[in-house]
């Protein structure tokens, strides 16, 4: 029985994985979330904006599963806000804490649960670099520090128009998620892991967007017309494909990849951002974002 553990799995390119995933057999799903789940799947609730949430969830999950391993965790759920004002009761910026931190601190509740040749998977964002062409290519990453991220009233470079803070806090947290996998990798213990990073690439028809605008919200719910006019715009079939592809082993990264972009409909191993790839920042967002949640740095 393969144990496959997942966040994010209650709507658009999550729903369509775990709906692929379901038809895997034997295969077990576990899935964290706020509302109801999925017949046929195992649901725990997890709002990742509260990290005592995450921490109940993870407990949850292993008094559940005893001594049974984990054989994929699938790290999939974000939001995008339309400002960088919005903090969770942590206190901590929400964009930065549900992208980014709350998967942090769940990734590492859990890895002593994960199997050997266990997959890893986190959902991250070509908004992550400067040198792909997105809808936040104005807002790039300044930098991947947690603390500024986490309270970026404290960001000497902060932005002061609601709507580019809030869509530099998502790329920048996208960012965080590719370091992240890095950072895991860079642990001896995580030699045992198949670590990946997923960016599906622009994917209209989910709810990624419905903290904007009605009229923005309602075109890119129902995303059909998008692609048409679009056809770098990836269909959520495909991203949902990709996905439950990765998580489920059917795809296996080359030799040395991590990194995998969506393009149109195509999966494709490559580099991230040069700000992605530097150790130091590596290092250091993975030693500040473990004081944060109150970890320590080594496994």
């Amino acid at each position: 029985m393969k144990i496959i553990l997942m966040t994010g799995g209650t709507s658009g390119l999550g729903a369509y994985a775990l709906g692929q995933l379901t038809k895997s057999p034997g295969t077990r799903l576990l899935l964290g979330a706020r509302g109801a789940g999925t017949a046929g799947v195992e649901t725990y609730p997890l709002d990742l904006a509260r990290l005592d949430s995450v921490r109940s969830f993870a407990a949850a999950v292993r008094d559940r599963l005893g001594s049974t391993e984990v054989d994929a965790l699938v790290l999939n759920a974000g939001v995008s806000l339309t400002s960088g004002d919005e903090r969770t009761v942590d206190g901590f910026e929400t964009t930065f804490a549900v992208n980014h931190l709350a998967h942090y601190l769940l990734l590492r509740l859990l890895l002593p649960q994960l199997a050997s040749g266990a997959v890893v998977a986190l959902t991250t964002s070509g908004t992550h670099d400067p040198a792909v062409r997105t809808m936040l290519s104005s807002t790039p990453p300044h930098h991947a520090d947690a603390r500024l991220l986490a309270n970026p009233e404290r960001d000497p470079q902060r932005d002061e128009q609601a709507r580019v803070a809030g869509g530099r806090a998502y790329a920048s947290s996208k960012l965080c998620n590719i370091l992240t996998v890095r950072g895991l990798a860079a642990q001896p213990e995580a030699s045992r892991l198949r670590i990946v990073a997923l960016d599906p690439g622009p994917t209209p028809g989910t709810g990624l967007l419905r903290n904007t605008p009605p009229p923005v919200r309602l075109i890119w719910r129902f995303g059909t017309p998008l692609r048409a006019l679009m056809p770098r715009f990836n269909t959520v079939a495909a991203a949902g494909g990709a996905l439950a592809d990765i998580a489920s082993g059917r795809t296996v990264p080359p030799i040395g990849a991590y990194y995998a972009r969506l393009v149109r409909g195509q999966l494709t191993w490559t580099s991230p951002s040069e700000l992605a790839r530097r150790d130091d920042v590596r290092d250091r967002l993975w030693r500040d974002s473990a004081e944060l949640v109150g970890l320590p740095v080594t496994l």
